[in-house]
């Protein structure tokens, strides 16, 4: 089963953070416009997880989306990290974000992606405030350390109900797989632009589970500028230092070059469906209970 997710906050970002560019703004649309299109020939249905403020700022980007078919989750309202939260304004920002979606789309929001996969251990509560929320799936724990977030004592990358002080979810964890020792994700952001497209299909192939995730920002080939420090510690909310500013930069700029070919070459070679897809194939009744 390989499941194929967008995280989208591009337009959002662009407006909160750079003062709203036009032409950045028509890349978006193109960029865009290229996954649906890419997407609508092959007849794949994809989740797109959507921050908010995109149906309220944005409404024509959300519709479009709803528009080809495709399943419309919740990103956050604002994109802040949900490790940045506590229960009262993570539950604000999360309802708000789902009334402006559904409104939007026609749909109803049961899907959700914290930004930077930032539900951890410290977070747990978060698991409550969703299920609270209407939010059935949810696809932000990322198994292993990383920047920003991750749940490195997570015990397992498929799928599994989670449950904390009662409140129970689907949960869709980031695929994981083993190199030269190390436990390491493969499918989407930086780790799909880094890795060859032969080891990621070949991981694919051997994997019951995959769960893709992809950015526009990921697809774009125009390099990205170095944030300025107060632009970083705006967005990232810790020190800017030239350290932190030039790790994120390279981060940002790896393999942008040639991530549309590969995430061409990706959908065409193997069968992907969405997370409403996946809910219905999945044996939930077996599924692992996870106990955070």
């Amino acid at each position: 089963m390989n499941i194929l997710t967008f995280d989208i906050e591009e337009w959002y970002t662009e407006k909160a953070f750079h003062g709203g560019r036009a032409a950045r703004y028509q890349l978006f649309d193109e960029t865009l416009d290229k996954v649906l299109l890419e997407l609508n020939k092959l007849n794949i249905k994809a989740t797109f997880f959507c921050v908010g403020k995109l149906a309220t700022d944005f409404p024509k980007v959300v519709r479009k989306i709803a528009e080809e078919g495709h399943e419309i989750g919740c990103h956050s309202n604002v994109h802040t990290w949900v490790n940045k939260l506590n229960e009262e304004t993570f539950r604000r920002d999360t309802m708000d974000a789902i009334i402006a979606l559904e409104d939007v789309s026609g749909q109803k929001v049961s899907s959700y992606r914290a930004p930077a996969f930032s539900i951890m251990p410290s977070n747990k509560w978060a698991v409550n405030v969703l299920a609270s929320c209407g939010i059935e799936n949810d696809a932000s724990i990322f198994p292993a350390n990383r920047d920003f977030g991750g749940y490195s004592n997570f015990p397992q990358d498929t799928p599994c109900i989670i449950c904390h002080e009662g409140a129970t979810l689907k949960e869709y964890p980031i695929s994981m797989t083993t190199l030269m020792g190390r436990r390491l994700a493969y499918s989407g952001g930086g780790y799909f632009r880094m890795f060859p497209y032969w080891l990621i299909s070949k991981t694919i192939k051997t994997q019951d589970y995959t769960i893709c995730y992809f950015h526009l920002n990921d697809l774009i080939t125009e390099r990205k500028k170095m944030k300025s420090k107060a632009e970083y510690e705006e967005y990232f909310k810790e020190p800017g230092t030239i350290k932190n500013r030039l790790i994120r930069y390279a981060k940002g700029n790896l393999g942008t070059g040639n991530a549309w070919g590969k995430l061409c070459r990706l959908v065409e070679g193997h069968s992907f469906i969405s997370m409403t897809e996946a809910n219905q194939q999945i044996k939930w009744d077996n599924a692992n209970v996870i106990n955070l």
